[in-house]
């Protein structure tokens, strides 16, 4: 009796789903820009900018009604429309496009016709094969190279504070540049290669000081500098990603 209980209080908890026809009835054209979350943790309707998919996630907790959300998106429109409009275009792979590696900038160059992987030319980024691998291609290059840069330095600063780093891997987040587990494995994002290096040695230096310190106390901070040498450089690295970070989304 009791889970057929609460598979009715479930039906009854439950918001009728927002269409987008629904969205489009009262922020219009935008709605194409929008995707709706039900949330059974949410205490309030919210906005988000999902900056990695261009789109503003509208919120609605389980037990708000789908006339309140859409009341609310509604009284919102011109702050979806400005949000929209300040999300920095998307950059594709193909030629001629440009791109940041470790903070310097480049362009893509595609070369099917010619044989290897990818590599730097001079202002170039060079891809060879067929067109249609370009992205994987590509990415699986940055891919390497983040690893390639973080993996030495996030060991050598675990042994610096007499720890050591279980395992270090490298993914397409878009919620966090970097994280740590209780057991010692590290995470991070491999757009971070597309920053300058200060930045990159920033959240190297941040993820690895929660091997001693799971939080963001006075010490933890405090370790954060430690490794860094200096507490400007975490401020500096910061900054950069506050003004900057959004961007890194947008390519590929």
């Amino acid at each position: 009796m009791a889970w057929l209980l609460k598979r009715i209080a479930a039906r009854v908890s439950a918001p009728t789903p927002i269409s987008n026809e629904d969205l489009s009835s009262v922020v219009g054209d935008l709605a194409a820009h929008m995707t709706v979350r039900v949330s059974a943790k949410a205490s309030r309707i919210s906005l988000r900018v999902n900056v990695a998919d261009g789109v503003i996630e509208l919120v609605q907790p389980r037990r708000v009604s789908a006339r309140a959300v859409l009341a609310f998106a509604a009284s919102h429109k011109d702050w979806i429309a400005k949000h929209l409009a300040a999300l920095p275009a998307r950059v594709e792979f193909v030629t001629g496009a440009p791109i940041p590696f470790r903070g310097r900038d480049y362009i893509l160059q595609v070369a099917p016709e010619t044989r290897g992987g990818v590599r730097i030319a001079g202002p170039h980024i060079v891809i060879a094969g067929r067109a249609e691998h370009t992205r994987r291609r590509l990415v699986d290059w940055l891919k390497a190279e983040a690893k390639k840069a973080i993996a030495p330095l996030a060991h050598a600063h675990a042994e610096k504070l007499g720890h050591k780093v279980a395992r270090v891997t490298v993914r397409d987040t878009t919620s966090r540049w970097g994280s740590c587990s209780p057991d010692g494995r590290l995470s991070f994002s491999w757009r971070l290669i597309l920053a300058p290096d200060h930045v990159l040695t920033y959240v190297i230096a941040h993820e690895v000081a929660h091997l001693r310190h799971m939080n963001h106390g006075p010490a933890f901070w405090r370790t954060v500098d430690q490794l860094l040498e200096s507490e400007a450089a975490g401020d500096l690295a910061r900054d950069w990603l506050r003004r900057n970070g959004a961007v890194l989304h947008r390519y590929g």
